[in-house]
């Protein structure tokens, strides 16, 4: 049988990873679910192993590149887990000092994902870090399923001051110019509209399909904010038009897109639900974005 390709894949396919993803469903569950789809010719391991992370051929850039200074370091986080380990990269041959980023993962962990899209942001000029937020548990432990489940053993308001420390961490950082945003993904995402009510000086937010923050914290934000949502993500965009109502009624600066046809993670370039078009706009908007707001 020819691979795969997601125009095979029926829309409640992608639903139903998304409700497995985000601890909607069990394993067992989401397996009995997912056998309900393997019709056709297509079978349930074939199905199963193009809806999951291929973390092996989809790096953008390299862990070795040879324009980047890129390296593991531990960062003090005392109102969170205490000692964090990050991904911090730079672009080698910089002159000058260089905003900073703070590159928020999903539920699951530092991985190849999300160390990737660091790598990515350094190449862009800036000095970026990628927190892992399961390093009080042994860190990332090497996939997606463990990982979320390591993550549900987290307070996520510690969490959210481990994030807060690398912001901290990037501002005093010698090679930065002391202005420091903040992007994230899914989990990461809600990282970043809270940050934006927790970090007075925070210089830029742009949280992708992330959770909002409460009515009562809009009023504290003081970052500006790209805010980026995929159409048919249905759980997170519920939550928009009371936000944007508060950001209106007391008008904090944002802009905000929506991604026709994108489903939540279409950043993602590991799994099926990865959008290339999508990702590579908000992408660069993302990019041009930080370098108005922190360069």
């Amino acid at each position: 049988m020819a691979a795969l390709k997601k125009e095979d894949i029926k829309q409640e396919v992608f639903d139903l990873y998304d409700d497995y993803a985000h601890n909607k469903i069990d394993r067992k569950e989401f397996m009995k679910k997912l056998s309900l789809y393997a019709v056709g010719g297509i079978t349930l391991p074939s199905l199963l192993s193009f809806i999951m992370p291929n973390y092996k051929d989809t790096l953008v850039v390299q862990p070795d590149d040879p324009s980047l200074d890129s390296k593991f370091i531990t960062y003090s986080s005392p109102k969170g887990g205490g000692n964090i380990r990050g991904l911090l990269s730079k672009p080698k041959n910089a002159s000058g000092k260089m905003g900073g980023i703070v590159v928020v993962h999903e539920n699951r962990g530092l991985n190849p994902y999300i160390e990737d899209v660091g790598r990515r942001a350094a190449l862009e000029g800036f000095i970026s870090l990628a927190p892992d937020a399961l390093t009080p548990l042994g860190g990332y432990p090497g996939n997606d399923d463990d990982g979320r489940t390591l993550q549900r053993q987290r307070d996520r308001n510690e969490m959210l001051e481990d994030f807060i420390a690398a912001y901290n961490y990037l501002k005093n950082h010698e090679d930065c110019n002391g202005k420091v945003g903040v992007v994230g993904f899914c989990f990461g995402g809600w990282i970043s509209n809270m940050m934006a009510v927790k970090v007075p000086d925070l210089a830029a937010a742009v949280p992708f399909y992330g959770g909002q923050p409460n009515d009562e914290d809009v009023e504290k934000i003081n970052a500006p904010l790209q805010i980026h949502y995929a159409e048919l993500d249905q759980r997170v965009n519920e939550g928009w038009s009371d936000y944007e109502a508060k950001l209106k009624e007391l008008d904090k600066a944002y802009e905000v897109h929506f991604y026709p046809e994108a489903n939540h993670g279409f950043h993602n370039n590991t799994t099926p639900r990865f959008d290339e078009a999508a990702a590579d706009l908000a992408w660069k908007r993302t990019i041009a974005f930080f370098k108005e707001k922190l360069v």
